[in-house]
């Protein structure tokens, strides 16, 4: 329980819409290139599927269990999914007013069009025809819905063509309803051919179909068609402790996913009431959950026209990685960091020089054991190929596979099994706790003894998202962490308690009392008149203990920046309680999402980089890993390059104000523009010359907000 009103803490649930407002606004900047803008347009719809997918269909089935539980602020859940449902409305308004306004006429005159019928030309229809009888119409299935034809299920985020129809039976005219699903196998956008290397015309593959609804249903006359599409609740219920093979119960809990109970529908603005109606019925939904869309119903498949090298000039500028100064020029990864802790900065550096450790450890003879945790890998096959090689080569080889990531369960278990195929020992991690931490063990006999080698990050082994979010990566030789690792290991692959770690802070066990201990340990160093700061920056801060005790510190005079990419139940700038707490949002060309950690230390600075955020679910239900960095060069280079740009950056920063809402960072007139992740490519290719004296940090003020009583 906290000690504090619940009117002190923001909803969680309003502060990520407020986070996905954000990415919108990416997306409505006019200095943002056209097809970025497309593409922050599409992480929009994709963010809000997993948010009804979760969150929502979390809030009703606490609704539906009438459990009279509320959340931090003090509210109920359907307190929240009121506001919820007001608040999403708006944000989608916003999102498809700047297709029609923007968007769609923008991409016209850039070349890329989206033809209706009425505006194809005969030699395009003729194409179209041929297209659609050798490529669409063997993979459709026309569903009646009839006394003798229940209403279809509809797969989750499926696209569906509603139909309205008369059809004559036995001498009458009877008006039926009727469901085309519009197959995911076949791309949602149809290119017709062009000779112009620079234009670009499709037709959504629902207008195609829809076109064709006659041929369908020969004999109808149709009426009416409209798109939609159903969310459903997609959380998986595995229990653990009773399930025989977990890997066979997250299978199964798989297939029910497509088939969870509805929580959303989205239907074609000229959709009658009638029809909108007899669906919401169908899927046990009410008005409340109906959301009418007009422009294209799953606008993420837009995200097409992004892919590819075409239209340079609406694109960011390219940026490739160089490899990080410290082990560039350097033939053995062992070798360097025998020397010195090494720290990789992606998307800035290049990931290549972690996917490099895993492949020089699988190669080298001297190399005895390999143990990594995977959380999510995109199905590389670099890094697992490497640890499928390392065991085939007589290594002994162990995986910490997580099948329980949230939507990538699939993708998880395939590669759960082809290592194992190849001889690696794939394990399952704690029973219900994901492992979330991300962590190699490689273990090497050197010339002068047995040595460990340790890779901990803040990100995943993913080369394909490391190219898109901020994240750390050191690698170490230090005993110290070596000890912990295997240790952590041990636990994780066996039996046994958990062993108080020498250097790592590990969640379940004792994250959360030492993070509790580091901000208090700042509350006495200001009461003593000692050096006090805190600088986090992490993805969500939600934990109420966290917020509570960042408050106290405040009341004790801590200076406080945190860095919070989303989700901030903090309320920041209240009198006498936070003022002294400044939150900062980044939303640029990548996503945030390193965890970095700096305590004043009574002068004597410890950072901490880690994989988990300040939340319940991080600190009690998963397997996290923090680490400190105790190399003086690469605390400072985090502390006054990393945190510091982003502590300066008045272009892509967003402030929270105490009642919830984001504003841009203030730039003073004549005041230089900051992009810290622009500022983090130069600096990586060499155009901009880095700085050891750490930069001037300019603490916004905020208007005091009246402590509640």
């Amino acid at each position: 329980m906290t000690d504090f009103p619940p009117d002190i803490f923001l909803n969680r649930e309003l502060s990520w819409l407020e986070f996905n407002q954000r990415v919108l606004a990416e997306a409505i900047t006019a200095a943002t290139p056209l097809l970025e803008r497309v593409k922050f347009f599409c992480i929009v719809s994709s963010n809000l599927d997993e948010f009804f997918e979760v969150r929502v269909a979390g809030l009703r089935q606490q609704m539906e269990s009438d459990v009279a539980q509320r959340s931090m602020d003090g509210r109920t859940a359907a307190e929240i999914l009121r506001l919820v449902t007001k608040r999403v409305r708006r944000m989608v308004e916003d999102q498809y007013r700047l297709w029609r306004g923007e968007l769609r006429p923008q991409l016209a005159k850039a070349g890329i069009n989206f033809l209706e019928y009425t505006e194809l030309k005969e030699t395009d229809r003729r194409w179209l025809d041929e297209y659609y009888r050798a490529q669409v119409r063997p993979v459709l299935t026309p569903l009646a819905v009839d006394p003798a034809h229940p209403f279809p299920h509809i797969l989750n985020k499926s696209l569906n063509i509603g139909v309205s129809l008369d059809v004559e039976q036995d001498g009458e005219t009877i008006s039926r309803l009727a469901v085309v699903q519009v197959p995911r196998v076949l791309p949602r956008l149809v290119r017709l051919p062009r000779e112009e290397s620079d234009r670009m015309d499709f037709v959504f593959l629902a207008t195609l179909i829809g076109h064709y609804l006659g041929d369908l249903f020969p004999g109808t006359k149709i009426r009416g068609q409209w798109c939609f599409r159903v969310t459903r609740n997609s959380e998986l219920y595995v229990d653990e402790i009773d399930a025989g093979n977990l890997l066979k119960a997250v299978e199964e809990e798989l297939r029910n996913r497509r088939r969870g109970e509805a929580v959303r529908l989205e239907v074609d603005e000229a959709c009658p009431q009638p029809i909108w109606q007899m669906l919401l019925d169908n899927f046990g939904l009410t008005e409340d959950d109906l959301y009418i869309i007009d422009g294209p119903v799953n606008p993420t498949r837009l995200m097409a026209i992004c892919e590819g090298t075409h239209s340079p000039e609406l694109r960011d500028n390219p940026f490739i990685a160089p490899i990080a100064p410290a082990v560039r020029d350097r033939a053995s990864l062992f070798s360097t960091i025998r020397r010195r802790d090494v720290l990789i900065h992606s998307p800035y550096e290049s990931f290549g020089t972690v996917v490099d450790f895993l492949e020089q450890a699988a190669r080298d003879p001297s190399v005895l054991a390999i143990k990594q945790t995977l959380y999510r890998t995109g199905g590389d096959a670099r890094i697992v190929g490497a640890l499928m090689h390392a065991a085939e080569s007589g290594k002994q080889v162990t995986a910490v596979t997580e099948l329980k990531a949230r939507f990538d369960e699939a993708n998880n278990i395939e590669w759960a099994r082809r290592l194992e195929a190849a001889g690696v020992h794939v394990v399952y991690g704690l029973v219900g706790h994901k492992v979330h931490g991300k962590m190699t063990l490689v273990v090497r006999k050197d010339e002068d003894r047995l040595r460990r080698y340790v890779h901990i990050a803040t990100g995943n082994y993913n080369p394909t998202t490391a190219r898109l979010y901020t994240d750390l990566s050191l690698l170490t030789s230090s005993p110290g962490i070596g000890e912990d690792a295997t240790n952590l290991f041990n636990l994780l692959t066996g039996y046994g308690r958990f062993q108080a770690m020498v250097k790592l802070l590990v969640a379940p066990f004792d994250l959360h009392l030492r993070v509790i201990a580091l901000i208090e340990r700042e509350s006495e160093n200001a009461q003593r008149k000692k050096p006090a700061r805190i600088i986090a920056k992490m993805n969500s801060l939600s934990d109420a203990k966290t917020i509570e005790t960042l408050y106290r510190a405040s009341q004790a005079g801590v200076k406080i920046d945190l860095i919070v990419r989303g989700i901030c139940c903090l309320r920041p700038g209240v009198q006498g309680l936070s003022e002294n707490i400044t939150v900062r949002s980044i939303v640029g060309r990548y996503l945030e999402h390193s965890r970095i950690f700096y305590f004043e230390n009574a002068g004597k600075p410890e950072v901490f980089i880690g994989s988990g955020d300040w939340m319940s679910r991080n600190f009690f239900n998963r397997i996290e890993l923090v680490v400190p960095v105790e190399d003086e060069a690469l605390r400072g280079r985090i502390v006054n390059q990393v945190l510091g740009g982003q502590l300066a950056d008045n272009t892509k920063a967003w402030l929270l104000e105490s009642e919830g809402g984001y504003a841009p960072v203030p730039r003073a007139e004549g005041e230089a523009k900051r992009d810290s992740q622009a500022e983090f490519m130069a600096l990586a290719l060499g155009e901009v010359r880095a700085t050891r004296r750490k930069p001037r940090v300019v603490r916004p003020k905020l208007k005091p907000r009246a402590r509640p009583r």
